[in-house]
C-alpha cells in the first residue's frame, strides 16, 4: 500500500482461538529473555526480535515495547514456565492485534478471543486445547489483562488506528437545498482591478455586500437549527450505546470470574496427588 492511500476499514470481527506456544517467541528467544538479568536486557532482547529499533523516535514503537517488557515482566513475577510465558505473551500480542485492526469499537469481539484463548490453554482437549495453564494460573492472568489492557483499551485505539470522520449530508422537507460553493470565491483580485471596482462600481458594490451578508444570516440560522437538531439526535444514540455496551462487559466480567471460581473449587477440592497447583508446578522449570 502507498503511503498516500488511506487505510482500509475493517469491520469488528470475531477471530478463532488456537494453541499458541511459540508462535512469537520461540524455544531460543524464550532461553535468551530467560538470561536477561535487568530491564534493559530484556528490552534489547525484545528489540531484537520483533525488531522495534525506532523506539526512541516512534511514540508507537514505544509504547508496544512497553507492552511486550511488562507482559515478559508480569510472566517472570508469576514464576511462569518458559512455555507459559510465550504462551501468554502471544496471548496478549494477539488481542492487541485484534483491537488495532478496526478503528471502529470492538472490545466485546477481544473480551471473547481474549477469553477463549485463556481456556485454550486451560483445558486439556488435545489437539484443540492444552493444559497448560491451572486455575490459579488462570485467574492472576485474568486481572492482570483486565486490569491493564482492557483498562487502557481506548488509548491503544486511539493511538494505533486511523481517525475516522464523518461527513453527514441531510436535506429537510420543506427547506430549500444548500447552495454550491462558487468557483470564484477565494480568488485573489488584483489590486488595479480593486481600484477601478472601487472608482466605478461602489454603489453595487454596498448592495451586493448588504445582499451577501442577508444571504448568510439566513443560511447561519438555518444551519445552526439543523446543527442542535442533529447534536441531539446522535448525543441520544451514543449515550444508549455507551450504557448498553457497559452492561454487556461487566456481565462478561462476572461470568468468567465465576467460571474461574468454579474452577479453582474444583481444583482445591481434587487430591494434591491426583492434581492441583502442586502438580503444575512440576512442569515448570
Amino acid at each position: 500500500m502507498h503511503l498516500d492511500e488511506p487505510p482500509k476499514l475493517i469491520q469488528p470481527r470475531d477471530h478463532k482461538a488456537n494453541i499458541q506456544i511459540w508462535s512469537d517467541l520461540s524455544v531460543s528467544d524464550m532461553d535468551a529473555i530467560a538470561d536477561c538479568v535487568s530491564a534493559d536486557q530484556i528490552k534489547g532482547e525484545l528489540i531484537r526480535i520483533f525488531k522495534l529499533d525506532d523506539h526512541r523516535d516512534n511514540m508507537k514503537t514505544s509504547i508496544l515495547l512497553d507492552l511486550y517488557y511488562y507482559t515478559i515482566q508480569f510472566a517472570r513475577d508469576s514464576k511462569f514456565s518458559n512455555e507459559q510465558t510465550s504462551a501468554f505473551f502471544s496471548i496478549l500480542k494477539c488481542i492487541h492485534e485484534t483491537c488495532i485492526e478496526t478503528p471502529f469499537g470492538n472490545v466485546e469481539h477481544c473480551f471473547r478471543y481474549f477469553r477463549a484463548l485463556v481456556l485454550c490453554h486451560a483445558v486439556k482437549r488435545p489437539p484443540y486445547s492444552i493444559d497448560l495453564f491451572n486455575p490459579e494460573d488462570v485467574r492472576i492472568i485474568t486481572e492482570y489483562v483486565i486490569n491493564t489492557y482492557f483498562r487502557h483499551f481506548k488509548m491503544y485505539k486511539y493511538v494505533f488506528t486511523p481517525l475516522v470522520r464523518l461527513d453527514l449530508s441531510m436535506t429537510y422537507s420543506g427547506m430549500p437545498p444548500t447552495p454550491e460553493p462558487s468557483e470564484a470565491e477565494g480568488e485573489v483580485v488584483p489590486e488595479a482591478e480593486k481600484e477601478e471596482n472601487q472608482d466605478g462600481d461602489v454603489n453595487s458594490t454596498e448592495r451586493s455586500t448588504t445582499d451577501e451578508q442577508k444571504n448568510e444570516e439566513e443560511m447561519t440560522e438555518t444551519e445552526s437549527a439543523a446543527a442542535s437538531e442533529l447534536r441531539t439526535l446522535i448525543k441520544q444514540h451514543l449515550e444508549a450505546e455507551i450504557k448498553k455496551l457497559r452492561v454487556t462487559v461487566e456481565g462478561q466480567i462476572k461470568e468468567t470470574e465465576m467460571t474461574i471460581t468454579k474452577k479453582i473449587e474444583a481444583a482445591e477440592a481434587t487430591p494434591a496427588g491426583k492434581g492441583g497447583r502442586g502438580s503444575a508446578k512440576g512442569k515448570k522449570k
